[in-house]
């Protein structure tokens, strides 16, 4: 299986690359007012506005380094209703490829915050990547405040 590889902080990570519909170089992005930590914004993407979430904020804290290597990966993230969105998400060094199989990465000892928001481990020559499902990362309350339409459509549903 192919994995994007990116970092946040200086632990490397991987994202499963069949998520990713394409990677862009860091844009010109509009801040949304009263956004909780993480939301970085909207940008353009195909003439469409589109949220942005940088990981280094959401997870650690401050944002990702406005360097040459920080892209943003747009996904396809399921909303409430289970419709496909786009969805960017913000990190650093996001530029090279891996091709692993999944059983490779095992699960760590550690945290339950680091099980939940992250994913299992493998350790190669240049220390461990983390394997990254954003699905699990981004909150469900998360997603409603970045896709509100869906959130009115869907009504009452929990």
């Amino acid at each position: 299986m192919l994995f994007l590889l990116f970092q946040l902080g200086r632990q490397r990570c991987a994202l499963e690359a069949e998520r990713v519909v394409e990677v862009v170089p860091l844009a010109a992005i509009t801040p949304i007012p009263r956004a909780p930590k993480g939301v970085a914004g909207l940008f353009n993407y195909r003439g469409r506005p589109v949220p942005a979430v940088d990981l280094s904020e959401l997870t650690l804290g401050r944002p990702s380094a406005e360097r040459l290597s920080t892209r943003i990966m747009v996904v396809r993230c399921p909303d409430r209703r289970g419709t496909s969105r786009w969805l960017g998400l913000i990190a650093e060094h996001a530029t090279e490829m891996v091709r692993k199989e999944p059983a490779e990465f095992v699960e760590a000892g550690g945290s339950r915050a680091s099980e939940i928001c992250l994913g299992p481990v493998l350790m190669d020559a240049q220390g461990s990547i983390q394997r990254i499902d954003e699905r699990r990362l981004i909150s469900e309350s998360l997603l409603a405040l970045l896709f509100p339409e869906t959130a009115e459509a869907a009504g009452g549903e929990a």
